[in-house]
């Protein structure tokens, strides 16, 4: 993974905050050390940045307030929120918000650095999968067709199948690496779903419904595979329409 990454730490706490700067900078990032709201998106605003470190706790517009910003005029923006041991019922809310991880303090830096590694590369792949995505029309398989640039998915007898944001992402990814197994992982970095010790099971849920989805039509088969202990199979054929 490249190093380099622009990263925005918003901590009030001028020790705390000086510390993630000293140890971020070491594994070669390029940091900016904020402690404020109003400062973090005046940040963001002025220079682009690949992911955000933010403390809920900030004077004046809190970080909930921020993650909202940054989640609506920065979507694929990843967040890390720094919490206190007692603040479950923010956790809960920041990741409604669409934060990607959090930690709670005091914490180790150096974990806050291997889930700040992690989060790049499921960013990057993802925009991988979204650069990819950009030059295919279509993928059509087992008489379905899904229409990528207008995010439509069509059953073998024509009729329009809604699909969430999430679960056209999640079919994307199959669909992208056909008859093949994928990862839990791979599957989240396709669909942008949480990757954590409480939501390393969000991926089941989610493909249990794309599954509901592509049954009605195709008898009793099941399009998904699983492969228990490794992850995911799409077993059908799947072609690509340029």
């Amino acid at each position: 993974m490249p190093a380099h990454a622009r990263i925005l730490v918003v901590e009030d706490e001028p020790r705390l905050a000086e510390i993630l700067r000293l140890y971020l900078e070491r594994d070669g990032h390029q940091v900016t050390v904020v402690g404020d709201g109003r400062a973090a998106i005046e940040a963001v605003d002025r220079d682009p940045v690949d992911l955000v470190v933010l403390d809920l706790r900030l004077p004046e517009e809190d970080g909930m307030q921020i993650a909202r910003r940054l989640r609506t005029e920065l979507p694929e923006l990843p967040i890390i929120m720094l919490t206190g041991l007692k603040d479950e019922a923010d956790r809960v809310m920041g990741l409604e918000l669409g934060a990607d991880d959090y930690l709670t303090k005091p914490f180790s830096p150096r974990e806050l650095l291997a889930r700040i590694r992690a989060l790049l590369r499921r960013s990057r792949a993802q925009q991988t999968v979204a650069d990819g995505l950009q030059k295919i029309r279509a993928y059509r398989f087992a008489g379905w067709e899904l229409k990528v640039r207008l995010r439509r998915l069509v059953d073998p007898e024509g009729k329009n199948v809604p699909l969430t944001k999430t679960e056209f992402n999640l079919l994307a990814a199959f669909l992208a690496g056909p008859q093949r197994v994928l990862s839990r992982d791979q599957l989240l970095a396709g669909s942008r779903l949480h990757n954590d010790e409480v939501y390393d099971r969000s991926i089941d849920v989610q493909v249990g419904r794309l599954r509901k989805k592509l049954r009605p039509t195709t008898s009793s088969l099941d399009l998904i595979h699983t492969q228990r202990g490794v992850g995911y199979v799409f077993t059908a054929p799947v072609e690509i329409v340029r």
